[in-house]
């Protein structure tokens, strides 16, 4: 067993391509998640509103809505194409950014602005690393290779938080943005370097001429008509809608109002969260057989609404640390999990499709946060984990039953 799981784990780095986007997808998951904490932070204290911070996180994943015909656009002209212009744009923004703090006129509307064009792309990076990862590694290898690709964003959690914490404390939001800028700059570099794969698509008739909106109509009906890949969608959304904005969009207002804590002590809670996933991951790397994927996925989405349920009732820092940790690692082996079944379900011809699908479920994740803007506002925090945690599990439950057989029983092979 020992054996197997260290093969497991380091033949994705034997990978010329995956050598290069690692630590491409590294950079840029680092940059994310500290220009989240920086901006998040500065427009909380800047507006003193919770309503502000959940409108700036929502904008992050605007472009949820096009993420499916960004993936067609993918298949056609290559994920290395595409990653070098979501994240070349990623760097013009951050660049225009650092220029108003610098000249010390940087406002809210500045940071909305410009969170509104990011947002715009931002969705489809996972899209296409997901994709590019289908297209690069062979099946034996695809789940080790997504646990290796999943630290990137836990392990960015710890270090963006903590970094973008003590670099906004010590030096203000001028030179904390800065470090940012670099991260997406040596990123973009990186990019270059990934293999260059185009899938040839063709229509439902084998025309390879067939127009993207096309594609993209044919691909909504295949992922209609394919039950393991409709539940896993359903599946996916809510968990964006009711797990994310809890543990990704309002622990700055838990931090602030709740545990009474700064900066730093949001940067704790992060990668405390963080932690927990990236430990996750490390042992979906390392065991990464699953004789049945779907059914071990819903497994771990129960455990992370118990779980969340059990943060809403933390009243103090250390506890709530514990319970974004053990919550972390399950969100980490449901995921994982979720991401292999689609890819393994889609095949090569439609799998940026149906990762770009996948990517509408996050759109679950903007109004989850709305919604917890308000209900926080009307009942309070506990009580509003408490409704979404309840809701999430009764909804999931559902879920399970209703396509039993393609979650439960089925997808039954060795990943």
């Amino acid at each position: 067993m020992f054996r197997f799981a260290s093969s497991s784990f380091f033949v994705p780095f034997r990978g010329r391509s995956f050598r290069f986007q690692w630590p491409a997808d590294l950079l840029t998951s680092w940059a994310f998640e500290m220009e989240f904490l920086i901006l998040g932070w500065f427009i909380l204290v800047e507006t003193g509103s919770v309503l502000a911070l959940t409108l700036f996180a929502s904008l992050q994943f605007l472009g949820t809505l096009i993420a499916p015909i960004i993936g067609v656009l993918g298949d056609r002209v290559g994920r290395r194409t595409m990653l070098c212009v979501m994240r070349s744009l990623y760097l013009s923004l951050a660049l225009i950014l650092l220029a108003f703090a610098f000249a010390g006129v940087l406002s809210s509307y500045h940071v909305f602005a410009v969170s509104v064009f990011a947002g715009l792309v931002r969705p489809s990076d996972l899209v296409m690393r997901n994709a590019l990862i289908g297209d690069t590694m062979p099946p034996e290898h695809l789940m080790g290779a997504m646990g290796v690709s999943r630290t990137t964003m836990d392990s960015a959690r710890i270090a963006g938080a903590l970094i973008g914490a003590g670099l906004f404390s010590q030096f203000g939001i001028a030179i904390s943005y800065a470090v940012v800028a670099a991260f997406y700059a040596v990123s973009l570099g990186l990019t270059f370097g990934v293999s260059h794969v185009r899938t040839r698509r063709a229509g439902p008739d084998g025309d390879t001429r067939t127009s993207p909106w096309n594609e993209l109509r044919h691909g909504f009906g295949y992922v209609w008509t394919t039950p393991v890949i409709l539940a896993t969608m359903w599946l996916a959304f809510l968990v964006n809608l009711t797990i994310f904005p809890i543990s990704h969009g309002i622990l700055p207002y838990v931090a602030k109002k709740i545990y009474l804590v700064d900066e730093n002590g949001l940067a704790h809670l992060v990668a405390a969260y963080a932690m927990g996933a990236l430990l996750g991951s490390v042992t979906m790397a390392v065991f990464s057989r699953l004789r049945r994927p779907s059914r071990f996925m819903m497994i771990n989405i129960w455990l992370m609404f118990i779980i969340l349920f059990c943060f809403g009732q933390a009243e103090t820092k250390v506890p709530g640390q514990i319970f974004l940790l053990l919550s972390g690692y399950a969100q980490s082996l449901a995921m994982i999990s979720l991401v292999v079944t689609l890819l393994a379900v889609a095949g090569p011809r439609r799998r940026g499709l149906v990762m770009g699908v996948r990517m509408l479920a996050v759109y679950g994740l903007p109004l989850g946060l709305l919604g917890a803007g308000v209900f926080v506002d009307l009942l309070g925090f506990g009580a509003t984990v408490s409704l979404y945690s309840v809701v999430g599990l009764v909804m999931s439950i559902v879920i399970a039953v209703h396509w039993r057989r393609e979650i439960w029983y089925g997808l039954r092979h060795d990943i």
